[in-house]
């Protein structure tokens, strides 16, 4: 047993390396790129997604269900197998939109509507923001434990102390830029840290307990033979139903990907498409790694006869049982390491989207509020100050209580609501504005009606009437037996009826809604950058200046196309007058707008000897683009059209038009009428050169008619001269006299 203390200047310590860590490793890459960031950085940061919850609950978790445990991560693992399309086009998009939360990437999907983002932003406060209480509650708990004090006075001095210390380290490593889609290379070292920190901290007191209380594995594996702690190892119990799996695996499919602290370590602060594959496969080896002792230390709690009630804290309460404070100690350093990470990122991409979606609409459209527009920065403080102090306060009110301990799961329900739009939003062209913000909102709503309600019902909030009758009598909104289905448990129920709805609103708003130009022109814009692959640069560049088309493959081709018509000297000759002048002799890559320029004046030289319509189809011809060259093109060609339309604006202003400047403003519905004019146009051509050619087969007639009239004319012409000498000769010469 430890003195208070003593844990507290452990912290303290703690606390001290992870601040050094995080300064040393700021200062070191601040005159450096920040794509220099490993890929085995990357993916040990993604490891985040292993709270307390994890670390402490899975145990627990495994004494009550078994294998069951294995649940969420058996989904998280189906979700990496996917990473490679879904994980790679959202970090495509962040490069190209500067995305800076999960909030902010479903409301670029569909026309950066403010009320979808301030929507995804609600859900993310309400559903994650306990989920911090949550992790405050496991450092409070396992502070008693180890201390041997009561858990009401470590509320008021060690969980006062970790939250502040949380906050200062959310603000100085965290928030203290305005930009959020700059890398926080400090801050995640200090993940990197307390994932290594946990994870040793874990198979250590693993191996510990398995020495200590079994001996070998062929004595572990014999106690979990046996009936009292055979049920350990079991997939299938009777509250191991198909649906129960199958509702944990969806999950943790969703909550790898979409909690908030996810999005932002694995889409916000990646800094190279290819970390991925590097994730793909550290990120399963971590999981595999950090549940390898869950069934062995449960099966050591049973065996000792610890109480069940406390089998989320098998970690810490075994090594104690067992007499060992050096593997105390170091349970609760680990356990510590996985609530704090998850409070510091959690912290900071809540407070960045609460300010964005949030406090700055409310400050546009309210006047008194707009100087607090220049303050965006203090009230991202502010904000994270008070994310941090609400789960505080409600970590201390709910200590030990249902809503508390059922939180994890909820939570993961919460964020599974923004998988329809977002993820069909993807891969699905026809889904809109309307039918997302549909979909999230009934998606919402019932999670809350159906998870939240009876949580508050079970504090005793609201009158237990609305359980067994109803809302007002109405017996079929029953929120744990919702339109009369009453046989499902209460978390399988949720997400069945949340889902059905979400997803079935999506699609009928879709469906139903026709968007404006603009939504559809950002909507294609949106998944031309999907398109984008390979390394993508520290910094989002705008389209066009981003260097990634290598030259040489481009100068061959070229080559083969002019030595078709120039002959192999000319060709040597204008290609490298072209290279001169536009200044890429000796670059590696070129620009879109360089290589635009290139074929530009390779198709200008080409005419000179061929002619401008062959040389433009020998280019049409000869002349390959692929998907990103060509997504670029059209991109770049489009924001052309836009800024001459935004000039027109500008003098004459649209009653339409919609106040602000928007890049790439209807930008793509240009070129879907250019499109269809250009094919309306082809029609009429191919008309027109039928009706041309029958014309020239009437004129061509008409000449051969002529020209027959004109041979018969001329021979009419000439046997009357013929006729007329004839009769002159043979009158005689009175004849002729008298005549005259």
């Amino acid at each position: 047993m430890f003195a208070a203390h003593t844990v507290i200047l452990i912290i303290l310590l703690y606390v001290m390396c992870l601040f050094g860590l995080a300064v040393w490793v700021e200062r070191r890459t601040r005159f450096r790129s920040s794509s220099l960031m490993p890929g085995w950085v990357y993916a040990l940061s993604l490891a985040v997604f292993f709270t307390s919850w994890t670390f402490y609950g899975s145990v627990g978790f495994a004494v009550q269900s078994g294998m069951l445990f294995l649940g969420i991560y058996v989904g998280a693992l189906l979700s990496v197998i996917f990473w490679w399309v879904t994980l790679r086009r959202m970090v495509a998009v962040k490069e190209v939109f500067r995305i800076t939360s999960i909030a902010d990437f479903i409301s670029t999907r569909y026309r950066r509507s403010q009320r979808i983002a301030a929507l995804v932003t609600i859900l993310a406060l309400t559903g994650v923001a306990p989920y911090i209480s949550l992790q405050l509650t496991a450092v409070v708990s396992s502070f008693s434990i180890i201390t041997g004090s009561n858990e009401s006075d470590a509320w008021d001095m060690t969980g006062l102390l970790v939250m502040l210390m949380m906050l200062a380290f959310t603000i100085m490593f965290g928030i203290r830029r305005l930009d959020p889609t700059e890398r926080h290379s400090g801050m995640i070292a200090v993940l990197v840290a307390e994932c290594l920190v946990k994870l040793v901290a874990l198979g250590v007191v693993g191996v510990f307990i398995i020495g200590a209380v079994f001996g070998d594995l062929n004595e572990l594996a014999f106690a979990l033979s046996q009936d009292d702690l055979s049920y350990l190892t079991e997939f299938q119990q009777p509250s191991h139903s198909v649906l129960m799996w199958t509702t944990l695996v969806v999950l943790g499919f969703a909550a790898v990907q979409f909690l908030p602290r996810q999005f932002h370590v694995s889409v916000v602060e990646s800094s190279d498409q290819r970390h991925i594959k590097t994730a793909m496969w550290m990120f399963p080896l971590y999981l595999i790694l950090i549940n390898l002792f869950v069934i062995p230390i449960a099966a050591a709690g049973l065996k000792l006869g610890l109480p069940i009630g406390s089998a989320d804290f098998f970690v810490l309460k075994v090594p104690r049982y067992l007499g060992n404070d050096l593997m105390t100690l170091l349970a609760f350093i680990g356990g510590f390491a996985a609530a704090t990470g998850m409070i510091i990122i959690s912290t900071m991409t809540l407070a960045t989207m609460t300010s964005n979606h949030l406090v700055l609409p409310v400050c546009g459209k309210v006047r008194f509020l707009e100087p607090l527009q220049g303050y965006l920065l203090q009230i991202r403080w502010v904000i994270a100050a008070l994310i941090m102090v609400a789960s505080y306060v409600l970590a201390m009110v709910l200590s030990n209580s249902y809503i508390l301990a059922a939180m994890g799961l909820i939570s993961f329900v919460a964020v599974l609501q923004l998988a329809p739009a977002l993820l069909i939003g993807m891969f699905w062209r026809q889904g809109n504005s309307m039918g997302a913000m549909l979909g999230l909102f009934a998606g919402y709503i019932l999670w809350g009606w159906t998870l939240i309600i009876p949580s508050m019902i079970a504090e005793g909030w609201l009158p237990p009437t609305i359980m067994t009758h109803g809302p007002w009598g109405i017996s079929w909104l029953r929120p744990e037996a919702f339109l009369g289905i009453e046989f499902l448990p209460p978390l399988i129920h949720s997400v069945f009826w949340s889902m059905l709805f979400n997803i079935l609103f999506y699609l009928l708003g879709s469906w139903f809604y026709h968007p404006q130009k603009q939504e559809r022109a950002l909507t294609r814009e949106f998944m031309a950058a999907m398109l984008s692959r390979g390394k993508v640069s520290g910094k989002a560049r705008p389209t066009g200046l981003d260097a990634y088309i290598a030259l040489e493959p481009k100068l061959t081709e070229a080559h083969d196309l002019l030595v078709r018509y120039l002959g192999a000297d000319k060709t040597d000759e204008s290609i490298n007058r072209i290279t001169d002048d536009l200044q890429v002799s000796g670059k590696p890559y070129l620009t879109i707008i360089e290589l635009m320029e290139f074929h530009r004046m390779l198709e200008h030289i080409l005419a000179g000897s061929i002619g401008s319509a062959s040389a433009h189809s020998a280019m049409e011809e000869r002349i390959n683009y692929n998907e990103r060259e060509a997504a670029d093109l059209k991109a770049l060609y489009s924001h052309i059209v836009n800024e001459l339309q935004g000039q027109m604006r500008v003098d004459q202003p649209s009653e339409n038009a919609e106040g602000g400047y928007m890049f790439l403003d209807q930008m793509q519905s240009q070129l879907d009428e250019l499109e269809t004019t250009i094919s309306d146009q082809k029609k009429r051509i191919s008309e027109l050169e039928l009706r041309l050619e029958a014309r020239y087969e009437e004129i061509f007639k008409h000449r051969m008619e002529a020209q027959k009239l004109k041979v018969e004319n001329d021979s009419l012409r000439r046997r009357l001269v013929d006729v007329s000498d004839t009769v002159d000769v043979s009158l005689p010469p009175d004849t002729d006299k008298g005549s005259h």
